[in-house]
């Protein structure tokens, strides 16, 4: 979508009031189930309330996670019961139109979640081509923990989304966190910029959440006491790390790849230095990597992918300083799925002990 245009649409949006309408909000996700096996088309819902019970929004999808062929529609509806329905009012800009190919309208019946955020909708489409069905799963990030905090006190930040980056800026440079939670302590008011990795697009973008810090008046330090020496029994008592490999496979927490690429996420980095740290307190352990995708597009390339997924990490740990001798991988492609495509956690990458 031209810059321009978008500048248009979110100048539109922004007329409409947002304090009343609990679906407002920017929800991302995807579509499936359309009848065409193993295609998706993630999507972006930006969603704003009009007049009563009146809904507007702008839906924008792509093919199957393809950034050259997208749609922008305009979109109407209500809420009804625990959920709404929209409909599809005017296409607004698409993009990689061929003679051969359309994109379905329709009505789309949702049903929403407000303990996970989730939209779960249901398409009905009008009778073109092919269209039929589609469900839609969309998520949005939303504060689910107090907005203000006192300061320089250790809280816990948590909201909804999935696959969930934090931010310090912007610009998306400063990455602070991962996942549902953030535990901090904060000295002044502070805004977070919040990512989803769950199906992201070219129109994904950052949700600023802020906290407030209120000062705290300083509590009195206790009377000084007299302990007994334990540093040497909490030394003995003191737990020894669980090994990250062991002989059977062992899935790598957060280490996900994006839709069709070998490129490592942000929110792997933390277990991929744990596992270079293990390699290096282990100098004899030899390490096998690896790789697997999802059941999305053609299982000959898929295979090729997995295995740029188990190099990707490979290649990690070597500039870790481990040598490459020690890592041999493997791809499987999407021959072992762990959960129901599409699901981003099969785009994984296992590692275990490599038998000599």
């Amino acid at each position: 979508m031209k810059p321009r245009f978008w500048l248009i649409v979110v100048a539109l949006l922004a007329s409409f009031t947002t304090s009343a309408q609990s679906l407002s909000g920017v929800w991302q996700g995807v579509e499936t189930d359309t009848g065409e096996p193993g295609e998706v088309w993630p999507a972006v819902l930006r969603l704003q309330k009009s007049n009563g019970s009146t809904l507007f929004g702008v839906l924008y999808q792509e093919q199957g996670g393809q950034q050259n062929m997208t749609v922008t529609f305009q979109m109407q509806g209500t809420r009804i019961g625990t959920g709404m329905r929209l409909e599809h009012v005017r296409k607004l800009h698409e993009t990689g139109a061929t003679p051969f190919t359309y994109w379905c309208e329709g009505s789309i019946t949702f049903i929403y979640d407000p303990t996970q955020e989730r939209l779960t909708g249901r398409a009905t489409y009008q009778p073109t081509g092919n269209c039929d069905v589609g469900t839609f799963t969309l998520y949005r990030v939303k504060l689910k923990s107090a907005a203000t905090v006192a300061a320089n006190t250790e809280s816990t930040i948590r909201v909804s989304g999935r696959n969930v980056l934090w931010y310090a800026d912007a610009a998306l440079k400063q990455p602070v966190a991962t996942g549902n939670t953030y535990r901090t302590r904060l000295s002044k008011t502070t805004t977070f910029y919040l990512t989803q990795g769950y199906y992201p697009t070219r129109q994904s973008t950052a949700v600023p959440i802020t906290i407030q810090v209120t000062s705290a008046p300083p509590k009195p330090a206790p009377p000084a006491a007299i302990r007994p020496d334990t540093s040497a029994r909490q030394d003995t008592a003191r737990r020894v790390p669980v090994p990250l490999v062991a002989t059977s496979p062992v899935v790598l927490p957060t280490v996900l790849f994006r839709l069709g690429t070998a490129e490592l996420l942000p929110e792997g980095l933390p277990a991929l230095e744990r596992l270079a740290a293990e390699l290096k307190s282990r100098p004899t352990l030899r390490l096998r990597i690896a790789g697997h995708t999802d059941k999305i597009g053609e299982p000959q390339k898929n295979q090729v992918l997995s295995e740029q997924r188990a190099e990707a990490v490979k290649t990690y740990l070597v500039k870790a300083g481990i040598e490459a001798a020690r890592i041999s991988t493997i791809g499987y492609g999407d021959s072992r799925p762990l959960y129901p495509s599409p699901d981003a956690r099969n785009r994984r990458v296992e590692v275990a002990e490599a038998q000599e």
